[in-house]
């Protein structure tokens, strides 16, 4: 079943002979599966590879898990058996040609390894190996995406560690992953119904098919449309403020949350909408440019055929909202409608939607910048209607609203904004990198609050204004 070899440390000062805290160990783990072949790369693996590339990173989905149920070093070797059998985005390399050319090579058997970390104190073996893992790129070409290992004390399994390339799947596929490992045969680990997703090159034929052709059309269509429409810029010129250029502010507001939950009973919307129309509200009080415009992240699992694939299928959806001179309510309204367009035809072509910003950007004279994301990443929203907070909760958990002790300056961020809606239980949790060359942190800080007032006084009185006044052409 598995084969154990020794090797070497992770770290100079732990030794693998069993006189230091660590000891290491390789579990060979065989596998096989099926699409096995060689073709290009998926719309969404174009996507995350190139963005992998500006920023240096593999973009690493995972982190560590307690184990406390009792599962053995031989039970997790056959859970990463499972996944590299079942999923061949799993069993794939990359090939790059002399021209800059990417392909996909997806095999249909070999080997990977477990690490097993046999920790004889309490340390932090565990973390210590993510945090390793996450700083070293994985090798496309020679390296499998996947990233294995557990950390053993006196026998017992105490944690997990995975780490997954995000060119081989997005947080949709893992979710896929770990339900479908839960729905395995309880006694043999086996699946019980065969893999439902399409496999990389399967995925790869259908894109490039008629129908798929048609989508991309449609979707450029759309793009088209809007970027025509709306000024180029989306920020004021950049200026060097002295302070760290590229930096994260995490903010967590259980009044915003209360608030976005409330909106969402009374207008019938989903909690989302109102969260993205707050981005929107929130940005335009500070920096005064209206519409809004930015990418959100789509997961695009909803379509047809996509529900269960684990693979990179993530694209970039294109978000209009102007929420200048409304009602908080109808802003919201608004935002729940841009957001299903922006789904709708957040799937095509990645080169097609280069060639149409080449496109536009000859035609104007001017290089138009989409350099503002949207990411709303809870994996599921909370039920409306849970609990309707009054007008008195609201207030009170304002008090409460804080940044998260964690804030960083970054080495390198290849956009000027991101505002993600981070998945913690019972709080918005908003986290931002931004270049403050292009907003400073002080307007970061006020973007973040605004986001939250417009929330609760939207919540107090759904009749209330923005506070947004339509674009006069000068921002901050």
């Amino acid at each position: 079943m598995t084969q154990v070899d020794r090797c070497g440390t992770i770290r100079g000062d732990r030794c693998a002979d069993g006189e230091g805290p660590i000891t290491m160990e390789e579990i060979i783990v065989r596998f096989d599966g099926d699409g096995a072949g060689i073709g290009g790369l998926t719309w969404g693996q174009q996507q995350v590879f190139a963005a992998m590339l500006e920023l240096g990173s593999s973009l690493g989905l995972g982190g560590v898990v307690p184990v406390t149920d009792g599962r053995t070093v031989e039970d997790f070797a056959e859970e990463l058996r499972f996944f590299m059998s079942r999923y061949g985005a799993l069993r794939t390399l990359l090939r790059f040609d002399e021209d800059g050319g990417v392909t996909q090579e997806v095999f249909g058997s070999g080997e990977t390894t477990l690490l097993v970390l046999e920790e004889n104190d309490a340390g932090d073996a565990a973390e210590e190996l993510l945090a390793t893992w996450r700083a070293r790129t994985f090798d496309y070409a020679h390296e499998w995406p996947i990233r294995m290992a557990v950390v053993r004390r006196d026998g017992v399994v105490t944690h997990a560690i995975v780490l997954i390339c995000h060119a081989a799947t997005d947080l949709g596929g893992i979710l896929v992953m770990m339900k479908e490992l839960a729905e395995r045969d309880p006694v043999t680990g086996a699946a019980l119904t065969p893999y439902a997703g399409m496999q990389p090159l399967d995925l790869v034929a259908a894109q490039l098919q008629p129908p798929a052709r048609r989508t991309t059309e449609k979707a450029m269509r759309y793009w088209e449309e809007h970027l025509r429409a709306v000024p180029a810029a989306r920020f004021a010129p950049p200026v060097d403020r002295g302070e760290p250029r590229f930096h994260r502010v995490i903010w967590s507001s259980r009044a915003m949350f209360l608030a976005s939950e409330r909106l969402a009973a009374r207008l019938g919307v989903d909690g989302a909408a109102v969260l993205l129309a707050a981005f929107a509200a929130g940005f335009g009080r500070v920096t005064g440019i209206t519409p809004f415009v930015a990418q959100a992240i789509i997961g695009n699992r909803f379509r047809p055929g996509l529900g269960g694939v684990v693979g990179a299928i993530t694209q970039n959806g294109l978000c209009v909202l102007d929420v200048a001179d409304l009602t908080a309510g109808e802003a919201i309204e608004r935002a729940r409608a841009a957001s299903m367009t922006a789904s709708k035809y957040g799937y095509y072509e990645p080169d097609a939607r280069r060639r149409l910003l080449d496109a536009i950007e000859r035609d104007r004279g001017e290089t138009f910048d989409l350099a503002c994301f949207y990411n709303d990443r809870r994996i599921q929203l909370p039920e409306a209607g849970a609990h309707e907070a009054t007008d008195e909760e609201l207030r009170a958990a304002l008090a409460a609203s804080a940044e998260v002790p964690v804030e960083l300056p970054l080495p390198f961020f290849n956009e000027k904004l991101m505002v993600n809606i981070d998945d913690v239980p019972g709080t918005a949790q908003v986290t931002t990198e931004v270049d403050t060359r292009y907003l400073s942190l002080a307007d970061l800080r006020a973007m973040l609050r605004q986001m939250e007032a417009f929330t609760v006084e939207a919540a107090l009185d759904p009749t209330a204004p923005t506070g947004v006044a339509p674009y006069a052409g000068a921002s901050r």
